[in-house]
This record gives C-alpha cells, structure tokens and sequence, in this order.
C-alpha cells in the first residue's frame, strides 16, 4: 500500500481496511512508509497499528518523526508503546529527544525501567555499555534442561532473543547454551553439562566497533558484555552490531571524501549544515594546494624555456594522486577489518613499494613510447619516465603510511584519504618532476 492509498482511505475513514492491510506488513515496511506521510496523517495511522507492532515500528523510524509521535500520543498510548520497546530501544530514544520530550517519556516509565536506563545512559558514548539491552535469558548451571525450557516460555517474550541462554551464577557468567542444545538434549540433564564454557565476551566500556568486529568475526547471534569485576550485565544483539558497523562505514566514507561526518540522514540534515561539513576541510585542502602553485611559480624559466613541460603537469598529478589514493583505500579497509595492524608496518611498506615498481615501470614505459611517438624527443620520453617511477613509488608510500600514522596518533585512518593525499601527492609530483628536468636539459 502507498502513502497514496493510506490518505485516501483516512479520509473515507475506513480504518478496518488500513489495519488489515498494517497487520500483512513488516515493521520495517511500515516505518518508511509512515515516514513519507504528512504529519497528521502519519499520528492517525499510527495510532491504528497493533501493540506489539507499534513499538518496534516506533523504534524504526527517524528521530524527528518519533518526536512528533511523543507529543501527540496520549499519556496512556505513549506508556502502552514504551512498556513493549526493548531498553535499549528506549535508550537510544531518550538520546535523541529534547529535555521536555525526555521528560514526559521517563514520566511513563517504572522505578525500575528508569533505573535501569540511567544506567544504560551513563555509558560513554560509543562504548559496549551504550549499545547493549539488558534484557536476555539467564539460567543457572543446576538447572535441568526442563526448567531452562520452562523459563525461556515464561520469561522469553520480554527478552530480546531466546537464541542464546547465559550460565551465570552469583552474577558470574559461566558459559552459554543455546536453544537447539536445549531443544536436543535431554530433559534431566543439567544446564551445566551442555553448556558452551568457551566464551566469547566484551567489556562495557569497549569501543562499539570492537563488539560489532567479535560479531562478525565468529558469527554470534549476540556478544555477551561484562563490567570490569567479570559480572554479567547485558548482550549485544547482531542487530546493534550491525548497525555499528553501517555507522562506522557512513563515518569512512564521508571522512574519506574529507566531509565532516553526520548522525542525521541526508535528507533530514539543513542545507546550512551540509555546507558547514563539507567547506572546513574544502577550505583546508585549498589552502595547502597554494604549496603546489608556490613550486609552479619557482620554476617559470623552465617554462619559458620548454612550454611542452607544462601540458605534462595534470596528467602527472592526476596519475601520482590516483595510486597513492588506491594504496591508501586498501590500507583503510584493511585496518577496518582488522586485516591490517601498526605492526605489520613494513610487511606493508615493503609490499607496497613492489607495487609501486611494477605499476610504474609499466606507465614508465606506456608513456615513453607515446612521448617519443607523438614528439620524437627522448630526453622528453626519459624525463616524463622517470617522473613516474619516483613520483608513483612517493605515493604508494604516502598512501600506505598516513593511515596508519594516523591510527597511531589515535585518529580516524579514513581522515589520510584520497582528498589529503592527492594534496601531499600533487606537491610533491611538481616537485621532482621540476628537479628531473631542470638537471636533464640544464635549464
């Protein structure tokens, strides 16, 4: 159904066929299409979404628009979709609102719901401790494989998966077992002799990317998470991870094309603030480009001299500036997968300047041969030759090094990307390209 259609049939009223039509849809579905309804439109329709349905459509959908639905719902709809939202849901929503939508949303919460989101809420940001939910299956190691199943009925619809259960005893956490061990084994067995004791866990204040990078990297439905004494205090769920991971990879990108990264979507960010992002590191990259028309400027002489040296200067740039950008993509990826570490520093150098020889021997010798071609002069074929050898093996090594100096100064690697380097690259290319020639044709 269309937003089309969904307006149409509110203004007819015929709120039966809407909630048939909700109740075949998947919770993600319907947060985008309420998302694209005008305002009243999107309140009303809302409102005719089922319990359980509508909080997790709630927790979907675009902080602006879950703002609008807390100041129009009524105190008793608002209780009625924060007692079905996830913790950590409702977590990340109090985050997003202002103070007095805050307010009226902990206003309708338990002593103990509130407590427990203090506690969520008094992470740091972008550590474990702020993405986790608290609410998962703990079974104690005694337990027969009866009781665990018996539990997991009674206690499974408020916790947010079943799929894996958590050993604990005195607070201590003593393994995992997971429902199909449950379902297969036998009934008068005890929890302990089934369980996994080989476990997989993360401590609250650990950067978020470490705990999206352990589940991913043994595939685990959810990460346990511990506080500093060993107790047990919540998971993170593969569907928080993975929503790191996306975050963690919209914040490359924008730093990779040098844009000061954004917590809001394209469309929902100002366009006063799409141009904030981008013009600081415009203005900076601008800036450091006048070093290259400084060098430019040294050599006139050398113009006036051979005017068939400047028609050499782009493609030069644009080739230098195009592998130092590659080599540093592929180091950045590397470290964003943890394939790549500091230490492995010069196992990169080193394979990188092999590279850089092959890529610029093979150019070296392309554009050689198109020079002697197109003008019959050697000297010229020589010059542009072993301008790229140099200046090609100059960027291979600047673009696998920045990243990982800025790894080692603590910085985002993605900030050493294609923008900076081309910048460090472009000098440096006129530079030798400039020294070559005034020594090859004594200018």
């Amino acid at each position: 159904m269309t937003e089309k259609e969904i307006c149409e049939l509110l203004g007819r009223k015929q709120y039966k066929a809407i909630k048939e039509s909700f109740a075949d849809m998947n919770e993600v579905d319907l947060a985008e299409l309420l998302e694209r309804l005008p305002e009243k439109q999107m309140i009303m329709a809302f409102r005719l979404i089922g319990k359980e349905e509508g909080a997790e459509t709630f927790s979907l959908m675009e902080p602006k628009q879950q703002q609008i639905l807390v100041e129009a719902l009524t105190e008793r709809e608002l209780k009625a979709v924060l007692d079905e939202m996830f913790l950590d849901d409702t977590a990340d929503l109090l985050e997003e609102m202002p103070a007095n939508v805050v307010e009226r949303i902990l206003a309708n919460t338990d002593v103990e719901t509130r407590r427990q989101l203090n506690q969520l809420l008094s992470y740091p940001e972008d550590s474990v401790g702020s993405i986790m939910t608290v609410e998962y299956v703990d079974l104690k190691p005694e337990m027969t494989v009866r009781d665990s199943l018996e539990k997991i009925r009674r206690v499974g619809i408020d916790s947010e998966t079943i799929y894996t259960c958590y050993v604990i005893r005195n607070k201590k956490l003593l393994g995992i077992v997971t429902a199909k061990a449950l379902l297969i084994s036998d009934e008068r067995k005890t929890v302990e002799e089934i369980m996994e004791s080989n476990i997989i866990s993360i401590n609250t204040h650990d950067d978020q990317e470490a705990a999206a990078k352990l589940v991913r990297k043994y595939g685990l439905l959810a990460l346990p998470v511990v506080d500093k004494e060993g107790c047990m205090v919540g998971i993170v769920t593969v569907d928080d991870a993975m929503e790191v991971m996306q975050d963690e990879t919209t914040e490359d990108i924008t730093l990779m094309a040098a844009i000061a990264p954004s917590e809001d979507s394209y469309f929902g960010t100002s366009v006063f603030r799409h141009a904030r992002n981008r013009i600081v590191w415009l203005l900076i990259l601008m800036l450091s480009a006048t070093f290259t028309g400084v060098i430019i400027t040294k050599y006139e002489n050398a113009f006036a001299a051979i005017p068939l040296l400047v028609s050499f200067i782009p493609m030069l740039m644009d080739t230098s500036g195009n592998c130092g950008s590659q080599s540093a993509t592929l180091i950045i990826r590397g470290m964003a997968i943890d394939e790549i570490h500091l230490k492995d520093v010069i196992r990169v150098v080193w394979k990188e300047m092999r590279v850089a020889v092959l890529v610029s021997t093979t150019l070296a010798v392309v554009n050689g041969i198109r020079i002697f071609v197109m003008y019959g002069d050697v000297r010229m074929a020589v010059l542009i030759g072993l301008t790229l050898v140099c200046t090609i093996t100059l960027a291979e090594l600047i673009g696998c090094t920045l990243p990982m100096l800025a790894k080692k100064c603590r910085l985002d690697p993605a900030i050493m990307a294609a923008p900076l380097i081309t910048t460090c690259v472009d000098a440096a290319a006129i530079l030798i390209y400039f020294s070559i020639a005034t020594s090859l044709f004594k200018l």
